[in-house]
């Protein structure tokens, strides 16, 4: 029950796009280098779970406008659009570090 009812609170006290389930659907294509639920396996590897939404959305589009250097993310950050990049970075910023 309390369960329950911590859940249907965090429902309303987390922003919308953290609420969004397409949102875990995309950020789950991060889960490759960067780990289940943003927890990176490797020192390597930056940890997105915790990191602010707009700091991570800062640097997602840095990477697709090619304003920020990178291996592969400029690549893949092309893919995406403002409103998905958004989506995503505030679902990474509900997962704890």
């Amino acid at each position: 029950m309390k369960k329950t009812i911590l859940l249907a609170f965090a429902m309303f006290t987390l922003p919308a796009h953290a609420q969004d389930p397409t949102a875990r659907n995309m950020a789950a294509a991060c889960a490759i280098c960067h780990g289940t639920d943003g927890h990176a396996v490797t020192k390597d590897v930056t940890t997105l779970a915790g990191i602010p939404a707009d700091h991570l959305a800062k640097l997602l589009r840095d990477f697709r406008d090619g304003k920020r250097p990178a291996t592969v993310m400029h690549q893949i950050a092309k893919g995406y659009t403002d409103q998905q990049i958004d989506a995503m970075a505030a679902w990474f910023a509900t997962q704890k570090r």
